[in-house]
């Protein structure tokens, strides 16, 4: 049975617009990036799940520690759900209640992270602690710059760039008694990232992976200065670094102590593009046909799920099952109707479903209150996304 008629038959009894995931297809992704950190551990980045049933699976699996969380309330909330003991948050919080809340539970202190990168975040944490010494990370900047820093690829996130700046700063957090340095983070987006095999384009794909490679190594020998730098001044719990692209040259870092993924979990169309690895597609929606308009033409409910990022064709989710379906160039995916184009089209009825891949992983669920979660051709289980436990937290 091929992998449609295996989607089919698990959700027969279901009506589309819905979403599922194959757990086969999730745990050899797991695997795979498991194998690819050479035992490092791997924080699972929840952005890239939304599921807390889906993080437990994963998180029950050797090679899986700790959570990336994006935001605090989410985390305070995984945190007394007992997800994990060990979250950390990827990105500055400015939220004074959430702040409020942390300080006020004495278990979620001890389990969470907050990141900080300039002395306003610091300001803002200790006005709101009440006196409970608060876990932070100092986020790095991973950056490649080139011409004296005036091109920058990568990420703009923390404008701590080099060992002095992150050492300086680390000087400044452990002088305040409510706040205790444990990690270090650094993102290398412009690796773990980018694809660096575009399809059709050779010639940017080999720009790409020079890009990289000048990257890589830059980073690596910058990356070991600052943290030997920070060490000098805190007892670090750990120094975080890559992204689903970049783990296998992450780990390869002795300063580096654990890496972070998730996207390579679900395997969204975006992650299609690399030369070091390749998964499976794990995660998908589907939509009912609801119109015939013309030969070749077929029209879907709904479909306009388009992934954050830079205005581009990339963006758009991608036609899967049926093979050989494609956008209408003055359409694409609309909010309530999507027309598809090909010769495949010419074999749906009104009522068949086509099958989608997102282009960023755990936005899908923003779009969908469950997950079916699938093994063969039958549903082992229906989880409730975020979405479905009336959490939005971006």
């Amino acid at each position: 049975m091929n992998l449609r008629d295996r989607y089919d038959a698990a959700t027969a009894d279901l009506d589309a617009p819905l979403a599922i995931v194959d757990l086969t297809a999730l745990r050899a992704n797991a695997a795979d990036l498991v194998r690819r950190a050479a035992g490092k551990p791997i924080r699972v980045a929840s952005k890239s799940v939304r599921c807390r049933a889906v993080l437990d699976e994963v998180l029950a699996m050797d090679g899986f520690a700790g959570i990336m969380a994006f935001t605090l309330p989410e985390a305070l909330w995984l945190a007394r759900e007992g997800v994990s003991d060990d979250i950390l948050v990827a990105y500055p919080t400015a939220d004074r209640a959430a702040l409020r809340e942390l300080a006020a539970d004495e278990r979620a202190a001890s389990a969470i992270t907050l990141m900080v990168d300039c002395a306003e975040h610091l300001d803002l944490i200790e006005t709101h602690s009440a006196g409970r010494r608060i876990r932070v990370c100092v986020d790095v900047d991973a950056s490649y710059r080139l011409l004296h820093g005036m091109l920058q690829i990568g990420p703009r996130r923390s404008p701590l760039h080099t060992p002095d700046q992150v050492r300086d700063f680390a000087e400044t957090v452990v002088k305040r008694p409510g706040l205790q340095l444990v990690g270090l983070m650094a993102y290398e987006g412009q690796i773990a990232g980018v694809g660096d095999q575009v399809p059709g384009q050779a010639a940017r794909s080999r720009v790409i992976r020079a890009m990289q490679k000048r990257s890589r190594l830059e980073l690596a020998r910058r990356r070991a200065a600052i943290v030997r730098a920070v060490r000098d001044l805190a007892d670090l719990e750990f120094v975080n670094g890559g992204g689903t692209g970049s783990v296998e040259n992450t780990v390869r870092e002795k300063a580096v102590t654990e890496v972070a993924a998730g996207s390579g979990l679900y395997q969204p169309h975006l992650f299609d593009y690399y030369s070091n690895f390749r998964g499976r597609p794990a995660a998908l929606f589907a939509l009912p046909v609801v119109r015939r308009p013309g030969p070749g033409v077929v029209t879907c409910l709904g479909g306009g799920y388009l992934a954050s990022g830079t205005a581009d064709g990339l963006r758009l989710p991608r036609p899967y099952l049926p093979t050989g379906l494609s956008y209408n160039s003055l359409e694409g995916a609309g909010e309530v109707q999507t027309p598809l184009h090909g010769e495949a089209a010419d074999l749906l009825s009104v009522g068949d479903r086509v099958w989608f891949r997102h282009t960023k992983a755990g936005e899908l669920c923003e779009r969908f209150a469950e997950l079916h979660l699938i093994e063969g051709d039958r549903i082992v289980a229906t989880v409730p996304t975020y979405r479905g436990e009336g959490k939005t937290f971006l």
